[in-house]
């Protein structure tokens, strides 16, 4: 009987390894990893898993999670959270503002490393974007949605209003004197149509301070040495002030306040002529005005000719970083799915479907995104304003660990002048003072 047993279970064996040799080897269990993000709306609902979806399709080895985090700043504060007990993911999008914050807590791989292993060619991106994600000469971050901004207008009340309607200003005098005329009044009065709504946005002081020349803060805007103040409230910074005073005082700019959405509504609503707001933007709204007035775009403005040539708008928008406090395997899938992020053919994607432009120069020449331009001409402004940027540290931005901080200090240092509390000069110095405390706070909390 034990003969016959040991008979059977060697004939199952046999039966076994002979299925086995069939099938074949067992694939291994793809590595799966966390993708944080910080899109809402049809980007994240939609756009973003279509990206994670093609690069699962594309191979077997990695599996990339997308999960939706909320604001920048709530991705920020659940990594700090999640650093002690490791709840961190294998790669996360964070805002442009947090690359001083990110450096300093050094909890990411830089991305120069794996470009350096791997010979990774980096001569068809954009030399400006990814100038703006290196510190000390090394990229620490994938550059993904970049930015810049935009004049937009409405090129059906440049024409009621007898100007050219593609011809949008160019300097600080052009929009006083255009929005004079684009600003339109009722029988009774009231103003029915402002020249330009301005969110008092601290990324558009910014923008505005870089187009003129000026420095956010010292040692280089922090890219020569540590920034250890601010430098805001130079004659630069006073001069954008200014204007943006006179334009409040003449009637010609409606003040939304701090939310860029209530700006972008009034214009969209016809309530203004004109904003300003990011290349993020330029879909919903050319979606927006669809059958109530004809879409135009425009350099944002400068104080004058000559800053066309000297300098330039700053990149924005955000970045994807790996985080180092992950498996080994983790930070390669990562580090493919970062690769994929940044393909010419995504980046063409992405383009299209928000506003974003390719970080890359051929995604500009992807099918894609040349039929989409020819359709949407509105979007070759800001790849024409990117180009014309001289990449010095004027365009290549601040580097400062209290960004969010210091955008809050100038909000409420614009609000105080348009209210007539301050002038320009003191609610500046003022400001400058506040974030140079904070700077210098935050660098000693660093042990820098």
């Amino acid at each position: 009987m034990n003969r016959i047993y040991r008979r059977m279970i060697a004939m199952g064996v046999l039966l076994l390894l002979t299925l086995a040799s069939a099938i074949g080897p067992v694939a291994a269990a793809p590595t799966r990893i966390a993708f944080w993000h910080s899109m809402g709306g049809d980007l994240g609902g939609r756009s973003i898993p279509e990206m994670v979806q093609r690069f699962n399709q594309s191979q077997s080895a990695c599996t990339v999670e997308a999960i939706y985090q909320g604001t920048y700043d709530d991705a920020l504060n659940k990594l700090k959270a999640g650093l002690q007990s490791r709840d961190i993911p294998a790669v996360m999008q964070l805002y442009d503002i947090g690359t001083r914050l990110m450096v300093d807590l050094g909890v990411a791989v830089p991305i120069q490393d794996f470009v350096d292993r791997e010979g990774y060619d980096l001569s068809d991106f954009e030399p400006n974007v990814l100038a703006y994600y290196s510190v000390d000469g090394r990229i620490y971050s994938m550059p993904f949605n970049t930015s810049n901004p935009l004049l937009y207008y409405n090129k059906d009340a440049f024409r009621r209003a007898g100007l050219d309607p593609d011809v949008p200003p160019r300097t600080f005098d052009d929009v006083v004197s255009m929005g004079q005329k684009l600003t339109v009044k009722d029988n009774a009065g009231r103003t029915s149509q402002y020249g330009i709504t301005l969110a008092i946005y601290g990324w558009f002081f910014e923008q505005f301070l870089a187009v003129s020349g000026g420095m956010y803060a010292n040692n280089g805007n922090g890219r020569d040495g540590r920034a250890t103040a601010a430098t805001f409230n130079g004659p630069e910074g006073v001069r954008v002030l200014d204007w943006w005073k006179l334009l409040y005082d003449r009637g010609i700019d409606f003040n939304p306040g701090r939310q860029t959405v209530d700006a972008r509504n009034a214009f969209t609503a016809g309530r203004a002529a004109m904003t300003i707001d990011s290349t993020a933007t330029l879909r919903s709204l050319l979606d927006a005005s669809v059958g109530r007035f004809e879409l135009g775009t425009g350099f944002l403005p400068r104080p004058d000719e000559a800053a066309y040539q000297k300098w330039g708008t700053i990149i924005g928008g955000a970045s994807l970083w790996i985080l180092k406090d992950r498996p080994q395997a983790e930070q390669q899938c990562a580090w493919e799915f970062v690769k994929h992020m940044a393909s010419p053919e995504e980046q063409a994607f992405w383009y299209t479907v928000s506003g974003y432009y390719p970080i890359r120069r051929s995604g500009y020449e992807q099918p894609l995104a040349v039929a989409w331009r020819q359709q949407y001409p509105q979007f070759e402004t800001a790849i024409r304003q990117l180009h014309m940027a001289p990449n010095n540290r004027v365009t290549q931005g601040a580097l400062i660990g209290v960004f969010p901080q210091a955008r809050q200090t100038i909000e409420a240092a614009i609000e105080t002048v348009l209210a007539g509390r301050a002038t320009s000069k003191a609610a500046l110095d003022g400001a400058a003072r506040t974030v140079t405390d904070a700077i210098v706070q935050y660098n000693l909390t660093t042990g820098r």
